[in-house]
């Protein structure tokens, strides 16, 4: 099983800590790639429009400066960096080592800076989302859309894929469609179906915990149907198989208030 997450948006800093190492990511073939998105990351946000170009306002200006210096900050594993409403349901820190070393082998998150990074990898707070487009870079998804396919396709080979993502970084690599189900999270209120956003990343998140308790205790999930079983444990769960031409979805219905 392969669990596909989307970053966050908001991140913590390091307090301490040795500075990225590129060569040592996950996925060592996407290095040219990430230094590339690095150095023009750097070069624009030391612009006097960099606010505009990374589509941020002045609030985040501190984090756009650091932009500038990401070699040098200190670093961390990425389930630490990212935060927000999907990683505070997916609770890294309430990981067993069991569990730990599930998710190291199952969850890969899509990222406009890195590429894809595993849990463990070490990675500084940065800011920057797939759907900036940098002065002599282009568009991010574009961009990563050239590279990503040979880093994750063999990572994905004969296993399921589960895919939390956001539409923006799902457009940096499709995964194989008939091993692929994505995830859809909607609230019934009299019969009548609404897409929630808040509760949509929340329930992902702690979609992608179970999914993780499951594979540490040996239950791993290798077909649609096992995916639909595992979410049922916990939600109203139904599921459009994939097929040789489109991905499947499972659609996690909540209740409404």
């Amino acid at each position: 099983m392969l669990i596909l997450l989307p970053p966050s948006e908001t991140k913590t800093t390091p307090g301490s800590g040795e500075p990225v190492d590129t060569g040592t990511l996950a996925f060592p073939e996407l290095t040219p790639a990430r230094e590339q998105v690095l150095a023009e990351l750097a070069s624009a946000s030391a612009r006097a429009d960099a606010l505009d170009v990374l589509g941020v306002g002045e609030r985040l200006r501190g984090e756009v400066e650091r932009n500038t210096r990401l070699g040098a900050e200190p670093a961390a594993p990425a389930l630490h960096v990212y935060t927000g409403v999907l990683y505070d349901a997916l609770d890294p820190a309430g990981l067993t080592a069991a569990q730990r070393e599930a998710a190291a082998a199952s969850l890969v998150v899509v990222s406009a800076l890195w590429g894809a990074v595993r849990p463990t990898d070490r990675i500084p707070a940065y800011r920057l989302s797939m759907g900036t487009e940098l002065p002599r870079l282009g568009k991010l998804a574009a961009h990563w859309k050239r590279h990503l396919p040979a880093a994750l396709g063999p990572a994905a080979e004969d296993r399921l894929v589960v895919d939390c993502r956001s539409a923006a970084y799902a457009a940096a690599w499709r995964a194989p469609r008939e091993r692929t189900v994505g995830v859809k999270v909607v609230r019934e209120r009299g019969g009548t179906r609404t897409v929630v956003s808040h509760m949509a990343k929340h329930t992902r998140g702690l979609l992608a915990r179970h999914l993780v308790q499951r594979a540490a205790d040996g239950e791993g999930l290798a077909t649609p149907q096992d995916l639909l079983t595992a979410a049922g444990e916990h939600w109203r769960a139904e599921l459009r198989e994939p097929t040789a031409r489109s991905a499947g979805e499972l659609v996690l219905v909540l209740p409404g208030d």
